[in-house]
This record gives structure tokens, C-alpha cells and sequence, in this order.
């Protein structure tokens, strides 16, 4: 036993050296392995010394962030104090080519808006896209959910490039972002991308313009060229040009309290959907867009007295507006300040002289400090009136009006053709300034209005009698509408011998009323909620009285409210129009092409006179199938929507047939026709007769009437329509007169329109979807229509009286078998 212990101890000691030497060089072999990867060389960062990012040869540019160019680099050096604050990116186009999107988009169009954050993740820094469509309070603890089901995209990811010497800044390069083709702040939507065949953005022809930094934004000019096959215009180039501006805007950082809208009173809104109601489902909000204006006297302003804002509304003229008319710009802003002191606020809007170098030597109409009322060296006859808005609140951080230097020419050609009969100074190509001016100051005064927040109101108009437009007193006090958000220009009712008439438009009651709804703050109303009630009555106090009724522009089958008319009955105001327009047709030579010796001013003032024909037949049209609309709550009497009465409808039809598809011998005018084109007489008119028989006879309209007849027995009805129709349209073949070439053309659009309703295959996304037109009553009535016509036809061209009208017969009996049967 001992010496199997002692053999034991002498092997474990003969061991035990052996081991530890194992281990010891296990642990120099780490040890060597740390050693050499601490001594290996480490990979270069991209954040690099401020120093050799932003050089000596550097242009630097404070601001917002502070911009520097760097050679052909754009970086931003962003204060960290202004990550993951609220920001707003606006796209505009600056400048385009003509017919862009079919003539549609104008420079100064906005492209997109996007509220964004700039945040820091490791060693760069993201562009989020930030959405206020889904919001919870933050106190609840579904506002955990909304976040995370509402996950914020990232718009560009950038590499940081620095830190300032002092570490409270970052630095980015901005270049890529600025200078590619980046789809969520294009100038180019897919629908254009696809119609023009644009290939790719063109990076030689591609470039940063400009990029300057303002106390709270940033503004970016960007010029692409992208290789298109099939541009809007130059073809041959294959070549789309534009100019981008981009605006990036510190938000508010203490949000304002918003207004909730109601759909009674016109207003820009946006919206969100708030997850934190009481309600059983998610409870969607919209808030005006409207000025933070708060009294600088609460006090006083709660006891009714009128009170200066804290900070007013100041639009500044633009240094490029022509001398002359910055008076008239100037009345124009400062229009609005009576609707403002009916809502309790003195001097809100204010309309300044930019300042001048040694004033203020950084002032830029770029600085979204300062809104502008642009004057534009353009062609373009348009006025806008943009702004940006805050889209957690609706608050209006800056607008800029753009008034484009021709658009006086269009009130100068409208003023002579709609009240040239009536009024003897309107009959000249030369109007005067006072009256150019008057004209001026209204459109600026319209713009301002979308500028504050309201979008048209297009049944201001339908407020009053038409036979008020012709009373001198009514119109000097009451103008031509409701509201100067209606599109009524010009009193085009007014006859030749009325005395005292005002032909212009102005503010009216409505103006008033929805600015007061908007802008009066509410004393102690500490929440959207709590102004309901209030803002409620309101509305109900004026309830029934036209004046203060909002008409939606975007309405097809309201006649009371439509663009460009007056008055509340469109036959009656049509019908003035056109006698109106018959005086100046057959004076148009002697105002115009006799006073210049040249023909250009006739040729242009003819179209236009079409186009104003066009415009007072289309008002008569909507009456046909028309439903009235009448915005209101369930605790108000009445139906929302109402059928136009059978018997308007029925003077509507018999108007039309006397008057839009009538022979127009007056407005065919070959005196005038013969000095301005070599042919196309009938077409010119054929077009415009055609373009409102499409319309009386379509889908649409008929699927109105067929509801009418579950509405009531005694509704004017689909079948009504066509059996109208066919026989004001065919008169000649039950009186056996004959067919002139207006009629004759006429006729054979009528049956390709019937052609068209009977067997037209209709897609999917039509504005049809409304009723399965296959299965309804429409190819039944016109199949029924056409059989009658046939045997009519049949009958009238034995009895023609001559050769050209009794071919015409044959020829339509033929159409009409074919429509009947295609096979």
C-alpha cells in the first residue's frame, strides 16, 4: 500500500511540470494573438477633421444650418440642437416646359410637401418622413401602437462627414441627394413619367443651382434634364427640362391650437386620425388652414374691443412690380382688413415697400420670414395664391401671391367681351388704368384669400335675383356675388341703357362671416372641442340666408354652385349673356382691328368670344340632371340633396334647343371670320355645339335621372331626357324643313353620342362605377330612341325639300342600322 502511494505521489510530481508548461504556452499564444490584432492597422473613418472637410476655400452660408460649397460639394452642418425637430419639405416647380402635365402645372406648383426630421443613427444621419395623418396622445398608452404601426420611412441616409470644432454641430454631404433623381421630392409625377416616356435623369445636364440658408429655412434650386422619347413639347430633343426649388421650414416649436373645420364654411383643411378618442373607432379630425393671430390685449379683445395681433400678417410688394400698379396691389392686400375687424382685429393685414439695401441688406422674397406678392415676367395669364401650412396644426407659416405679368390681358378681354354691350368703357383695347387697376386689386384681393385659408366658393353668386344685376344701387353696394371667392368676374347681365351699374367684383357679406368663423379667437377654449359649440351657432344663426352659403368648386351637378356664372337662375342670366355677346359680336371689328389696323386683337377676342358663348350655355346644362346640394347637420331641417324641379329641367332642355344647338348665324360671323382665317367656319362652331351635346347626353347625367324616378313619380327622368333630345334635335324631319350644315353636323354627333351609349365597353376606374351601365335601363331607352328616329327619317326624306338634306337622311337611316346592329 505504501509504495503503491509513493508511486502514485512520484507520477503526479513527474507530471505536474509537463502540464503547466501546456497551459503557459496556451497563454503566450493568446497573449501574441491580442498583441498582434492591437498592433494591426485599424480601417480609416469617414468622419474626418472639420478642418479638411470644410476648407479655406469654402462658401459658407449661416442660417437655419450653416451650407458651405466645397469645390462641386454641398454639405450642411447641422446644429444638434435641431435634430428631430420638426421640419417641413416643400417642392416646387420653378420653372417648366409649356403643357406639362397638360397645361395644368404652373411654375410655382407644388409637387409635394413632407414633414421630416433630421436624426442621428451611428455615424450618419437619416431623413425621416414624419406623418401627423395618425396621432394618439403620447400620455395614452395606445399612442405605443400608433408609433409603431405608423413606422416613419427614411427619405436619404447620410454618411457624417465632421463635427465642429466645439462638437455641436454635424456635418453632411448633401450633393447626392440634391443632384439625383430622388422620386419623393421630383418635379415629375409617375403618371408624367409614364405619359412622356422618361427614361432616366440625364447627370451631365443635372446640377445644384443654388442653395442659401435663412434664419428658419433652407432653399434649394435644382436644375434636371431627363431623356424622355415622347417630351411635351420639342420632340425631336427627347428632352424634359425643369427647375426645382426645394424649401425645408423649422416648424413652430410650440404647435398652435388648431380649428376644427365644418364643412358648412369653406375652408382649406387637413386631417388627421386621432387613436386616442373615446369613441368605439378611430376618430378622424380636420383643421383648418389658417394664420396664428392672438390679440396682444386678450382683455380688451374679450370685452369686443378691437385689437392689434400680437404678430400681424405683412405681404411685401415685389421691388420687379411695375410702378403703377403697386397702389393697386397695395388695396388689394389690404382689403381684408375689414373682414378682419369683424372678427376683432385691427391692422391684421399689412401690405409693405420691401426694404431697401441700406434698410435691411439681407431681405430675400426666399426667406420664409417675409411673404411676397411676386410680380412674374411670364406669358402666363394666371394669378396663384400658395401657402405652406403646418400639417400637425394648419397653421400658415408663409404664402407668396404670384401674379403673372399677361394676366391683365385676360381681364381686359373678358371686360370687353362680357360687358362691352352695357358699359361704353369697356369697348376699347385700351381700358384705363383706373379700371385696369379696380380689376387688379380684386384678383390680388381673390389670391390674398386663398392665401389666408379659403378655397372658391362657387355659390356666393346664386345669392342674388338676377334682375339685381341690372339695378345701379344693388350692384355699387352689393357687387356681383356673395363672397369674392366666387369665380364672378364681370356683370355680364347688365343691359345697354342700365344706369349706375357696377360691372366689377368686390368683397362681399360672406367674406365677412367666414373670416370672422375662422380667425375670432374664442375667449377660454382651451381645446378644439371646446370651440364646437360656439363656432356651431354661428353657422346656425345664419342659416337658410344665401349670403353666407358655401358652394363647393368641385361640384358637376350643382347649378347653383358653378364657376364663371351669376345669379340664381342660369337660363335668365344666360340668356342676357348671350344678347349681351350678340351687341359685341357685331361691334368687335370697330372696337378692335378698325382702332390698331392689324387683325391680331380681332383673331384673339373672336376665340375668346366662343369660349364665353360656351361657358353661359354650359351653366344651362347642369340644370339637366342637376341636384341641388345643401351642406348640413342632421339637427337641421331638410334633405342634404334635392333634385332639380321637373319643370327647371324642362326649361333647361327647350333653352339649350333654341340657343346651343340652334344655328348660330350671329356668331358665325363672316365679316370677321374672313379677315382672321382661310376655312374651318363650321368647325370652329361644330366642336362647341358638340362638346355640350356629350355632355347633356352622358352616362353620368342619364344615371342621375334613372335615381330620379325612385325619388319621385313625377321627377324629370332619363326617358324625358332622350325623348327631348331626339325631338328638339330633329325637328326639321317632323316639320319638313330643310337641314342647314350647322344641324346636319349636329345630327351626326348626336347619333355617334347615341353610337356611344349603346355600345361604348366601359373600363374599370371610369367616372361611371357609380351604376353598372350594362345592366341598366340606358342601352334599352336609346335602342327604343333610335327605332322611333329611324322610322321618323324614313318617313322626312321622301319629303325633303332638298338634294344636300334628303342625302343627309339616307346617310343617318344607314348610321342608325349600324348602331343597332354593329355586325
Amino acid at each position: 500500500m505504501k509504495k503503491f502511494f509513493i508511486l502514485t505521489l512520484f507520477t503526479t510530481l513527474l507530471l505536474l511540470p509537463t502540464t503547466q508548461f501546456a497551459q503557459s504556452k496556451k497563454e503566450k499564444e493568446k497573449q501574441a494573438k491580442l498583441a498582434a490584432a492591437v498592433t494591426e492597422k485599424k480601417p480609416e473613418t469617414t468622419i474626418k477633421e472639420y478642418g479638411k472637410i470644410v476648407t479655406k476655400e469654402a462658401k459658407s452660408d449661416e442660417g437655419l444650418f450653416t451650407v458651405h460649397k466645397v469645390d462641386k460639394k454641398y454639405y450642411f452642418e447641422i446644429p444638434n440642437k435641431l435634430l428631430d425637430k420638426d421640419m417641413l419639405l416643400v417642392s416646387r416647380l420653378s420653372k417648366l416646359p409649356s403643357d406639362l402635365g397638360g397645361g395644368y402645372v404652373n411654375a410655382g406648383s407644388e409637387t409635394n410637401e413632407q414633414l421630416v426630421i433630421w436624426q442621428r443613427f451611428q455615424d450618419k444621419v437619416l431623413l425621416k418622413v414624419k406623418s401627423y395623418n395618425a396621432v394618439a396622445d403620447p400620455s395614452l398608452p395606445i399612442s405605443i401602437s400608433v408609433k409603431n404601426n405608423n413606422y416613419e420611412p427614411v427619405l436619404f441616409a447620410f454618411d457624417i462627414v465632421a463635427f465642429s470644432t466645439n462638437s455641436e454641430n454635424t456635418v453632411i454631404d448633401v450633393t447626392k441627394f440634391y443632384s439625383t433623381d430622388v422620386k419623393a421630392i421630383s418635379g415629375l409625377s409617375a403618371a408624367m413619367r409614364e405619359t412622356y416616356k422618361v427614361k432616366a435623369i440625364d447627370d451631365s445636364r443635372s446640377f445644384i443651382t443654388a442653395m442659401k440658408s435663412f434664419p428658419m429655412n433652407i432653399e434649394v434650386v435644382q436644375d434636371f434634364t431627363y431623356n424622355a422619347s415622347n417630351p411635351p413639347v420639342m420632340k425631336d430633343a427627347e428632352t424634359i427640362s425643369i427647375q426645382m426649388n426645394q424649401s425645408m421650414i423649422l416648424l413652430p416649436e410650440i404647435p398652435m391650437q388648431p380649428r376644427l373645420a365644418d364643412p358648412r364654411v369653406g375652408w382649406f383643411t387637413m386631417s388627421q386620425i386621432d387613436y386616442g378618442s373615446n369613441e368605439l373607432k378611430s376618430d378622424s379630425k380636420t383643421f383648418i388652414r389658417r394664420w396664428r393671430l392672438e390679440p396682444k390685449d386678450p382683455e380688451a379683445y374679450a370685452r369686443g374691443e378691437l385689437v392689434e395681433p400680437i404678430k400681424p400678417i405683412v405681404y411685401y410688394i415685389d421691388p420687379a412690380t411695375p410702378e403703377k400698379l403697386r397702389k393697386y396691389i397695395r388695396q388689394g392686400i389690404e382689403e381684408w382688413q375689414k373682414p378682419f375687424e369683424t372678427a376683432g382685429f385691427k391692422n391684421a393685414i399689412i401690405a409693405k415697400d420691401p426694404p431697401t439695401k441700406e434698410e435691411d441688406p439681407d431681405f430675400s422674397p426666399e426667406d420664409i420670414r417675409y411673404s411676397v406678392i411676386r410680380y412674374v415676367a411670364s406669358t402666363t395669364r394666371n394669378a396663384v395664391g400658395p401657402s405652406v401650412s403646418d400639417p400637425r396644426t394648419g397653421e400658415i407659416i408663409e404664402s407668396d401671391v404670384i401674379w403673372y405679368h399677361n394676366h391683365l390681358r385676360s381681364y381686359r378681354n373678358r371686360y370687353l367681351l362680357e360687358t362691352g354691350a352695357a358699359n361704353p368703357s369697356a369697348r376699347t383695347l385700351n381700358t384705363s388704368d383706373e379700371e385696369m387697376g379696380e380689376m387688379m386689386r380684386f384678383v390680388i384681393a381673390h389670391e390674398v384669400g386663398h392665401a389666408l385659408g379659403f378655397p372658391h366658393n362657387m355659390g356666393a353668386s346664386n345669392a342674388y335675383e338676377v334682375e339685381n344685376y341690372r339695378n345701379g344701387s344693388f350692384t355699387q353696394k352689393s357687387g356681383i356675388a356673395a363672397s369674392l371667392m366666387d369665380y364672378a368676374r364681370f356683370n355680364y347681365i347688365a343691359q345697354p341703357g342700365d344706369k349706375g351699374i357696377r360691372f366689377i367684383r368686390q368683397m362681399g357679406p360672406y367674406d365677412h362671416y367666414a373670416l370672422n368663423w375662422g380667425y375670432r379667437v374664442i375667449p377660454n377654449a382651451i381645446s378644439p372641442e371646446a370651440e364646437v359649440a360656439t363656432l356651431d351657432k354661428w353657422i346656425t344663426d345664419k342659416a337658410g340666408d344665401l349670403n353666407y352659403k358655401f358652394g363647393k368648386q368641385s361640384s358637376s351637378f350643382d347649378p347653383t354652385s358653378q364657376t364663371e356664372d351669376i345669379g340664381n337662375n342660369s337660363m335668365k342670366a344666360s340668356s342676357y349673356g348671350l344678347k349681351n355677346l350678340e351687341f359685341v359680336a357685331s361691334n368687335l371689328s370697330k372696337w378692335t382691328s378698325d382702332a390698331t389696323n392689324n387683325y391680331e386683337d380681332l383673331d384673339e377676342l373672336y376665340k375668346e368670344m366662343l369660349d364665353v358663348w360656351s361657358r353661359y350655355i354650359g351653366h344651362v346644362v347642369t340644370n339637366v340632371g342637376g341636384v341641388y346640394e345643401n351642406t348640413k347637420k342632421p339637427n337641421q331641417k331638410g334633405n342634404v340633396f334635392d333634385v332639380v324641379p321637373k319643370a327647371k329641367q324642362q326649361e333647361a332642355m327647350q333653352w339649350l334647343q333654341a340657343n346651343a344647338f340652334a344655328s348660330p348665324t350671329w356668331l358665325v360671323n363672316l365679316a370677321t371670320l374672313k379677315n382672321i382665317d382661310f376655312s374651318g367656319y363650321t368647325e370652329r362652331f361644330r366642336s362647341l355645339q358638340v362638346r355640350h351635346l356629350n355632355n347633356v347626353l352622358s352616362f353620368e347625367r342619364i344615371g342621375r335621372l334613372m335615381d330620379t324616378e325612385i325619388v319621385g313619380a313625377n321627377n324629370y327622368n332619363a326617358l324625358d331626357l332622350l325623348q327631348d333630345m331626339r325631338k328638339g334635335m330633329w325637328k326639321e324631319a317632323s316639320s319638313g324643313s330643310n337641314v342647314t350644315i350647322y344641324r346636319r353636323n349636329l345630327q351626326r354627333a348626336y347619333l355617334e353620342r347615341m353610337n356611344f351609349l349603346m355600345n361604348e365597353e366601359l373600363k374599370a376606374g371610369t367616372t361611371r362605377e357609380f351604376y353598372n351601365v350594362a345592366q341598366s335601363d340606358v342601352r334599352g331607352l336609346v335602342r327604343g330612341e333610335l327605332n322611333i328616329l329611324k322610322s321618323s327619317l324614313s318617313v322626312a326624306k321622301n319629303a325633303a325639300v332638298n338634294t344636300e338634306t334628303k342625302y343627309h337622311y339616307q346617310d343617318c337611316i344607314k348610321r342608325i342600322e349600324k348602331i343597332l346592329d354593329p355586325k
